[in-house]
């Protein structure tokens, strides 16, 4: 017999830490829906206002709650309270799906899969590296070179979001390791976080030079349309009311910064180096670029003077798309891959939906004939509760995590305080959309890219608060001063 014992060991299972309920997050889920069923049940409602309207206003409240404390993913969440909506009969089902056949909304879904094709083919990469190249032997032309590019590209890729991740962040980031600064340690201020600090600040003015740099732009025009303001051409209209305060924006954002938040290293030589090996490793323009560059070009003039040829906005990025997929620039699974535009196809839908029908019911011209009234006892001109209605519309964006849901809850409600206060229909909208991509620039939660450009760890949290803050108020200054004689002259006034 051997002396040798035999250790037999007995399977347990092992006391994993349970894993989180897969689905919404509790206390999230808890206070959206407490916001709804407070005012709908515990906030008498108001003569002018009937139940129906009530009603929607509250599911509408916890919708606008479910987007700011995310309980569910954006989607997920917007398709909830439309399934409520219908289920407490507040809308019918054909009124609530109507949304989803807006032409804005898949000028939004298309245009992401424009965004999808500067990635996939490289182009977005190349634009940039050629402006480093030409611009970048010092700090600040480096800084310049990349908001010229972003600028130039944004008109046919709608996502700030998409262009902080997809090119821009990932080439700062390589300039910054290559210049010797890193995140999250104390070289970051050496080059990184004044580059960051500078392309996050100047895509405020980017997203707010074209209608079609940025997906809440679209969404800022649908609503007005849905409160009787008609803007003519809007892609041209929405271009010359904002080309010189947003242009100077764009040119004087990055020697501001420079001047407030100076980087410590001020020559970068190696940076067109860089760029130059960076373009070799590439190799010649590709046909895929070619046809993408030019797919582009041609969209954007159609975009243009499309209307004159009896061709829509969103026919002209249909027809776009339909080359790439032909040509094989794009394939439909990249296409059904791209999840951010079919996720925006539902929320907007929703936000759309509900907005419209707050303002067919009566709740939204109810709510802005409150507070006009109260403008009204001031006893001001129109253009003192312009300026009123438009800093509280920029400066509350501190209660709200991301610009969709602020225009979400707010902007149909203040557009139609601005009308009621007899301030000029098209430059309220516009000022109010354009203050929409401004205030994007406050704080880290601010907006998609804004999360993005902190997550990358260069800029401290205090530092983010006070430059938010500081070039809030000097953009407002430089559209207050450039922008109001040239809408004068537009005739907006």
């Amino acid at each position: 017999m051997s002396s040798e014992s035999t250790v037999i060991t007995i399977p347990t299972h092992s006391h994993r830490r349970p894993t989180r309920f897969p689905g919404a997050k509790p206390i999230p889920l808890v206070i959206s829906l407490a916001v709804g069923i407070i005012v709908c049940f515990a906030i008498p409602k108001p003569s002018e206002v009937s139940k129906q309207a009530w009603r929607l206003f509250s599911i509408f409240l916890t919708t606008i709650a479910g987007l700011i404390l995310a309980p569910l993913p954006v989607g997920a969440w917007a398709f909830v309270c439309l399934t409520i909506s219908v289920i407490t009969k507040t809308l019918p089902f054909k009124t609530v799906f109507a949304a989803f056949t807006n032409e804005v909304i898949w000028l939004i879904v298309v245009s992401f899969f424009f965004s999808r094709g500067f990635v996939k083919t490289g182009l977005g990469d190349r634009l940039a590296m050629y402006f480093v190249r030409w611009l970048g032997k010092s700090t600040l032309g480096l800084a310049y070179g990349l908001a010229i590019c972003e600028a130039l590209i944004s008109p046919a890729m709608p996502s700030t979001t998409a262009r902080a991740g997809g090119i821009f962040l990932p080439i700062i980031n390589s300039l910054a390791i290559a210049g010797e600064s890193r995140p999250k340690d104390e070289s970051a201020r050496k080059l990184g976080a004044y580059l960051v600090q500078s392309q996050f600040q100047s895509s405020s003015s980017s997203s707010a030079l074209f209608l079609t740099a940025a997906a809440q732009n679209m969404l800022c025009v649908k609503l007005a349309e849905s409160l009787g303001v008609e803007i003519k051409s809007p892609w041209v209209a929405w271009f010359k009311a904002s080309c010189f305060p947003a242009f100077a924006s764009l040119m004087l954002t990055p020697f501001i910064v420079y001047k407030i938040f100076p980087p410590e290293t001020k020559h970068t030589a190696d940076a067109p180096i860089l760029a130059k090996n960076k373009l070799e490793e590439m190799g010649p323009v590709k046909r895929n670029e070619w046809i993408m560059l030019g797919t582009m070009l041609v969209t954007v003039a159609l975009w243009i003077g499309g209307e004159n040829l009896g061709i829509s906005s969103v026919l002209a990025a249909m027809l776009g798309l339909s080359v790439l997929l032909i040509l094989g620039v794009l394939s439909w699974d990249d296409c059904l891959s791209e999840k951010s535009a079919w996720d925006t196809l539902a929320w907007f839908a929703v936000l759309i939906g509900m907005a419209t029908q707050l303002t067919v019911l009566g709740v939204v011209p109810w709510l802005s004939k409150c507070v006009a009234n109260f403008l009204k006892s001031l006893s001001v001109g129109w253009q003192l509760e312009l300026l009123i209605l438009q800093s509280v519309y920029f400066f509350i964006h501190y209660l709200f995590a991301g610009q969709t849901a602020h225009v979400g809850a707010l902007y149909s409600a203040f557009l139609s305080m601005h009308l009621t206060a007899k301030v000029p229909e098209t430059l309220s909208a516009l000022l109010l959309a354009y203050n929409t991509n401004l205030f994007g620039a406050l704080t880290h939660y601010s907006s998609g890219q804004a999360a993005l450009y902190y997550g990358a760890g260069y800029v401290k949290l205090p530092d983010v608060f006070k430059l938010g803050i500081l070039m809030a108020l000097i953009n407002i200054i430089i559209w207050g001063l450039i922008g109001a004689p040239w809408w004068k002259i537009l005739g907006l006034y």
